[in-house]
């Protein structure tokens, strides 16, 4: 589903991925782990088109995204492909039901047919008494929860997740490592995730090890 092959990537002098090859199959939990500077979370922005490699190509589902202009790229971005992040990034003016709903008004979705989706995914995942509620009403666990609704919302190909429980406690670090494997079996999601959470990588179908640009 997603081919990986021979990306690098520079920053001024610093090499940061050196020639990277990865396959990454639908309905995976992968885990990409190393420790700072190993080059991570670069090869996680490259693979999810925010951010360009000096080399190579990343092939999703057929499409070479590397070769695509910036408007293609983010209509493809849009519709196949879903992020989490550390802290949220959710709209502090918006409710979570807004915050679900924007990827898909933005893919030109009717309104109508894009808060019935976001309800019905909130729903699924135990926030259907929290929909109105602002980022700062919900608990950290609760706006994680509300970011893989977003994340979800046009039925992406994968979902890319960088640091997803880093902000966590440990109760809602399960729940939320929990609700991956769920969201897997339900709906066949594939998820590639930079973690240096030891209880989620050891939970995943495949560990991904990166050490000074490189897979090892």
């Amino acid at each position: 589903m997603i081919e990986v092959s021979n990306i690098t990537k520079s920053f001024g002098d610093l090499r940061v991925l050196k020639g990277i090859d990865l396959t990454i199959r639908q309905g995976e939990v992968v885990s990409v782990i190393g420790k700072s500077g190993a080059g991570k979370t670069t090869l996680l922005q490259i693979m999810g088109t925010l951010d360009k490699a000096d080399t190579g190509s990343v092939v999703i589902n057929g499409t070479d995204v590397l070769k695509m202009k910036e408007k293609e790229l983010s209509a493809f971005r849009n519709k196949n492909i879903g992020f989490v992040f550390q802290f949220h990034q959710l709209l502090p003016e918006f409710t979570a039901l807004e915050n679900v709903m924007i990827p898909a008004l933005i893919g030109k979705t009717k309104s109508s047919v894009a808060e019935k989706k976001a309800k019905e995914i909130l729903d699924f995942l135990g926030l259907s008494d929290r929909m109105e509620h602002k980022p700062a009403e919900l608990s950290g666990g609760e706006k994680q929860r509300v970011a893989v609704a977003r994340a979800l919302i046009n039925d992406p190909t994968v979902v890319f997740a960088d640091e997803p429980s880093g902000s966590l406690d440990s109760a809602n670090k399960m729940e939320l490592h929990r609700l991956f494997f769920e969201l897997r079996q339900q709906l066949n999601q594939t998820f590639v995730i930079v973690t240096h959470d030891e209880s989620l990588s050891g939970m995943s179908d495949r560990v991904i090890h990166m050490q000074d640009g490189l897979i090892i």
